[in-house]
Order: structure tokens, then C-alpha cells, then sequence
């Protein structure tokens, strides 16, 4: 199943994507570029971006969005390559499963910092920017567990949580100036935090299938979908939401 439609609905747009390497922020890159977009691809490591996007046109650039600099790169990257910058896209996400009494400081850091400090220093170097545009977007992606939990998940779920609230936050202070901010809120989803265990064990995979009313896994590409309709101009009067694209799981869980 392939997202790259080609109607040009993002046609000369700038736009930044965080964890673009694989899953997801990969789908979500190529079908941005495919709508017409100029794409900056954030990730670690960069080797992974140059093999994902060698030949395509598409600006790459590999850090740890957690870097101390991470925020200014990002934004010189996407000026030098892109002239501008029309929708952020902060994606990029880690996964922990371990229980609170386990849980050591630099864990619950680790996962705080990528998941969450790190979408908002980046969105911050962001806003003159996104203020500068005509049609300003950020797009967080957070999680269904934002609003449920699950065991060993405290770090993910309080960092996905925060996202949400952050969102909210930006909507808000950004409204003014016609910036919009939403966030997606994917269920289960195939890439590559998950995919790795369920290739391994199909019987995990098949009771997350089963949880979904519609009976099945979700792909990258029904979350870059989502994406594209938050970044282009069919959600302009849209923001401040949390957008959940995951095939009726919460109506399970």
C-alpha cells in the first residue's frame, strides 16, 4: 500500500521531518515530497537517511534530535535547503518498557528528552519561522497511551501525554499569527519499534490486530495520510486537536 498520491497539495511548501529514517517519519517524507513539498529528513544515523533517500532530491540530515544543538541545526539545515519553513513535523520517538520500581533516572531522561524536550527546543528555534509563513503548521506525534497506559510504559506515556499538552499550548499562542498545531495519536502501527517483536512473535501481532475494530495492523502510511491532511490546507481552521489514527484500538483498551 503506498501513500504517495502526487495531487500536489503541498506544492512549494517547506517542510521538516524528525525520525524520518524508517516507519512513519519515512512514509510521511516520501508522501510530502510526492504532494510537492521541499522535505529536510532529521534522523540518526545519518547513514540510514542517505540510503533512504539516495537520488530522491530530499534534503537529509542525521542527529539525535536530543542534541544541545540539535535545534539550531535543524533550523539552519532547513533555511540553507529549503528557503523557509512551512510545517514541522516533530516525529521522531522512543519506546520503553520497564516498570517504575525498575525504572532508573537516565531511562525515564532518555525517553523524556527524544519523545518530548526535544519536540518542544525544536518547535521554539521554529516559530519565527512558522510565524513568517503564510500557512504555518506543526504536527506532533504523540500516542493513543497519551490517554491510556499500559504496564512498564510511565516514561512513554507521561512524554506522549506532555506532547498532547504541548500541542494544546502552541495552538493556543500560535492562533494569532495563523499557525496551526495538532497532534496524531497513532494505535498500533507497524515500524521499527514494533515490527521487530511482532515478526518475532505473530501471536503478539494478532492480539494487537484483534484489538483494532477493523481487524488489522496499521501501517506508516495511514499515519503519514493523517499527516498530510494536518499539514495541508484542507485543515486550516483545524488546531489544537489530537487527531487518533488507530483503527477504533482505543475503543478496545
Amino acid at each position: 500500500m503506498s501513500a504517495a498520491t502526487g495531487t500536489g497539495r503541498l506544492a512549494g511548501r517547506a517542510a521538516i521531518i524528525t525520525g524520518a529514517a524508517s516507519g512513519i517519519g519515512l512514509a510521511s517524507a516520501r508522501l510530502f515530497a510526492a504532494e510537492g513539498a521541499r522535505v529536510l529528513a532529521v534522523d540518526l544515523p545519518g547513514s540510514r537517511l542517505t540510503e533512504a533517500f539516495a537520488g530522491t532530491g530530499t534534503a537529509t540530515l542525521g542527529l539525535s534530535v536530543a542534541d544541545t544543538d540539535a535545534p539550531e541545526r535543524i533550523v539552519e539545515a532547513a533555511l540553507a535547503a529549503l528557503g523557509g519553513i512551512d510545517i514541522l513535523f516533530n516525529n521522531a520517538g522512543v519506546a520503553s518498557a520497564i516498570p517504575v520500581a525498575d525504572l532508573a533516572d537516565e531511562e525515564w531522561d532518555r525517553v523524556v528528552d527524544i519523545n518530548l524536550r526535544a519536540a518542544f527546543r525544536v518547535t521554539r528555534a521554529a516559530i519565527p519561522h512558522l510565524v513568517a509563513s503564510s500557512c504555518g503548521r506543526v504536527i506532533n506525534t504523540a500516542s493513543v497511551m497519551a490517554q491510556g497506559t499500559d504496564y512498564g510504559l510511565a516514561a512513554y506515556c507521561a512524554a506522549k501525554a506532555g506532547l498532547e499538552g504541548l500541542t494544546r499550548t502552541l495552538a493556543l499562542e500560535l492562533g494569532k499569527h495563523g499557525v496551526t498545531a495538532n497532534c496524531i495519536l497513532p494505535g498500533a502501527i507497524r515500524t521499527g519499534m514494533t515490527g521487530g517483536l511482532w515478526d518475532a512473535r505473530p501471536d503478539i501481532a494478532a492480539v494487537w490486530a484483534k484489538k483494532s475494530v477493523l481487524r488489522r495492523l496499521g501501517e506508516p502510511d495511514d499515519i503519514a495520510r493523517a499527516a498530510l491532511f494536518l499539514a495541508g490546507d484542507d485543515s486550516g481552521f483545524v488546531t489544537g486537536q489530537s487527531l487518533a489514527v488507530d483503527g477504533g484500538l482505543r475503543l478496545r483498551i
